[in-house]
């Protein structure tokens, strides 16, 4: 395999011109020498540019990167000393800006082998503004998802990219800037399973957080597309009526009906209120002792909330159901429960699955539900965590209430790789995958 590469990139270079080889050497001058003075020009500024940056504080970047910082700051001797943590950040910023330019070295041997091509089949060569009618025209899509990509590359993959890193430092606690961070590889990791301080309550909250993503995201699917079933017969009246009902518990914003509903299941509460007037003593739903009774409520909150987004899509997919179909199992003697499993729920699955997938991604890093509900509560056997709390909330609690910084990047990291796992094995399994010329 290498020797052919080497056969092609020998072959590629004897055949290439001198302008290519000339732009291999300095991007844009190729272009230049072939006419294309403007694009050229743009090519070679963009590599000066580049090459600037690395060499002002590109390279540094770089360094800092792998050390993290050599000099710790003291402010009273006036030592300024590293921040460990910019230096992480920038080290990926330079790592970015050089998989830029080599994107654009590619770009720049592309293009000038294109125009060689061009040229020696007798073709004219494209002008500056030909090539921008080009791109306004043919490539639009390049012009419109440059800017988007270029505001995710920094928005969203640069932060992403970060928290991941941390999670294989020493970050959090006592050791912030001034104080020097460390790579200390994956002994975060280690720690969550194996020191008696974040292994019980890592495996307590894991082994809750599975069963609660996994029941309120069968919970609410069922109770939405049962309430679609219902509305959909037409021995309903006021269809319309009790479609928007629910809605309205939709459009209130979540945090507002989460504290609703923790003031309702107070002591001072309505239905504490509702029992005391029938002579019984005041239940503690949402106490320190309340474990199933504040899951079972944090169960209902979650399904009042998210019924009726369920609701609202199996209604459009139940109006697009062949209904010849069900038509001919009613002759051939099917019951209703038959034709649900036979007819309604494969078609739901299929059209539903990756709605489906992100409702339970959704509901497995659902913060808001336990915070509003009980947050800030933390219990003997847990560790800055409640029986309630779900891994995000624990992240929560060890990184922006505690400083364990490094801890929540891995406990971050691994909801991530449960999620994805757990998302892309049932998606494959799942009709939406395997059988995709079905209900085609």
């Amino acid at each position: 395999m290498g020797q052919q590469r080497g056969k092609k990139m020998e072959k590629y270079c004897h055949n290439s011109s001198w302008q290519v080889k000339l732009s291999a050497v300095l991007m844009g001058t190729g272009q230049i020498c072939y006419g294309s003075i403007i694009k050229g020009i743009l090519f070679l500024i963009s590599e000066v540019s580049i090459v600037l940056y690395f060499v002002i504080r590109g390279w540094r970047d770089i360094v800092g990167f792998f050390t993290l910082g050599t000099q710790k700051g003291d402010a009273w001797l006036g030592i300024e000393g590293d921040n460990s943590v910019v230096m992480l950040l920038m080290g990926i910023f330079a790592w970015i800006v050089l998989g830029v330019f080599i994107m654009l070295y590619r770009l720049n041997l592309k293009d000038v082998c294109s125009m060689q091509k061009r040229m020696e089949q007798g073709k004219h060569r494209l002008t500056f503004r030909e090539e921008i009618g080009q791109l306004l025209d043919k490539k639009f899509y390049i012009l419109v998802l440059a800017l988007p990509v270029l505001g995710v590359c920094v928005f969203n993959i640069l932060p992403i990219v970060f928290m991941i890193l941390i999670a294989f430092t020493n970050y959090g606690g006592d050791i912030v800037p001034p104080e020097l961070v460390d790579w200390v590889g994956i002994s975060n990791f280690k720690k969550l399973v194996s020191l008696s301080q974040f292994a019980p309550t890592f495996f307590k909250i894991l082994g809750w957080n599975v069963i609660w993503a996994a029941a309120s995201t069968a919970l609410n699917y069922f109770a939405g597309l049962g309430l679609a079933l219902l509305l959909d017969k037409d021995c309903v009246k006021g269809k319309a009526f009790w479609r928007a009902f629910p809605v309205l518990a939709y459009a209130i914003p979540g945090f507002i009906t989460l504290l609703a509903f923790k003031f309702m299941f107070s002591y001072g509460g309505p239905v504490n209120q509702l029992i005391a007037a029938c002579g019984k003593s005041a239940i503690g739903f949402l106490d320190l002792d309340a474990k199933w009774s504040a899951r079972l409520i944090g169960l209902f909150v979650n399904c009042w909330i998210s019924v009726p987004s369920i609701m609202l899509l199996a209604t459009g997919n139940l109006s697009n159901r062949d209904v010849s179909l069900y038509e001919a199992a009613k002759i051939d003697g099917a019951g209703r429960w038959k034709q649900f499993e036979k007819l309604t729920m494969p078609f739901m699955l299929f059209s539903t699955m990756p709605v489906l997938l992100g409702q339970f991604i959704g509901n497995f890093n659902n913060f808001g539900i336990f915070y509003f509900l009980r947050g800030g509560l933390y219990l003997d056997g847990y560790f800055l965590a409640s029986d309630t709390d779900l891994l995000i909330n624990w992240l929560y609690n060890l990184s922006i209430d505690n400083n364990y910084y490094c801890i929540g990047a891995a406990i971050s990291l691994i909801i991530f790789l449960i999620t994805s796992a757990i998302s892309l094995i049932v998606y494959i399994k799942s009709p939406s995958y395997r059988e995709e010329d079905t209900f085609q």
